[in-house]
């Protein structure tokens, strides 16, 4: 069986998938959302639930309340029209958290964004500039 790597030439001829990287533009509506309907966390609050009532140690149940949290869903079309709507304070804490990405060079700023020379070199060695 022949390995593909995705930096060689055979993948590149025989890939369906585009290296073509696009930023999606969005356009904000009229509105602004509720709040409410910014993130669904009814899973996390299930577990929260059965956390709390279990027989585990304060440090325990700290530690697997915050893995919870790894199961909010966001829902990021109408976070960024809450970002559109929103004040200047709330639309740079939302950047600082990442809900939003308007500047990709403060994105790497932040260190959101982070590029491995290695693999950068490798890609335009194979695909060119």
């Amino acid at each position: 069986m022949k390995q593909h790597n995705l930096f060689t030439k055979e993948f590149k001829e025989e890939s369906k998938y585009s290296t073509k990287i696009e930023a999606p533009i969005y356009e904000p509506k009229n509105k602004k959302p509720h709040i409410l309907e910014l993130f669904d966390n009814s899973k996390s609050k299930r577990l929260v639930k059965k956390i709390e009532s279990s027989n585990l140690d304060d440090q325990e149940k700290r530690f697997l309340k915050y893995a919870a949290t790894r199961h909010i869903v966001f829902n990021y079309e109408k976070i960024a029209d809450y970002y559109a709507h929103s004040s200047k304070e709330v639309q740079e804490l939302m950047e600082e958290s990442a809900l939003v990405i308007i500047d990709f060079e403060k994105a790497i700023q932040l260190g959101y964004v982070q590029l491995c020379d290695e693999i950068r070199n490798q890609y335009l060695e194979e695909y060119g500039e």
